[in-house]
């Protein structure tokens, strides 16, 4: 009789929810700028990104937020601006994908 393999498909649903969110949030251009403009370890408000990238102030809070969300960035308010940095610990699977796009 032959070793049958038990696939958990909870696991792999579960893992395959993870990589859509992921997978998501990095099909857009203005976010994965965002994510390259602030790579270098620099920290930038809103009105920075927004300027760097020509796109509303709103869009750009959009986009920082759902990052912000998903743990790849993290926010410092000071002197009455929230600076956005990338997270130092991010998720693995961003920084796995995030090490071939940069």
């Amino acid at each position: 009789m032959r070793n049958a393999t038990i696939v958990n498909y909870n696991t792999m649903d579960n893992n395959a929810k993870r990589w859509t969110v992921v997978f998501r949030a990095l099909a857009n251009i203005n976010r994965l700028k965002i994510i390259k403009m602030l790579a270098g370890g620099q920290k930038m408000t809103v009105s920075q990104i927004s300027d760097n990238l020509n796109i509303s102030f709103k869009a750009t809070s959009n986009h920082l937020a759902m990052l912000k969300n998903l743990d790849v960035l993290e926010s410092l308010g000071a002197n009455g601006h929230v600076f956005y940095s990338i997270n130092p610990n991010k998720p693995s699977d961003f920084n796995k994908v995030l090490d071939h796009l940069l």
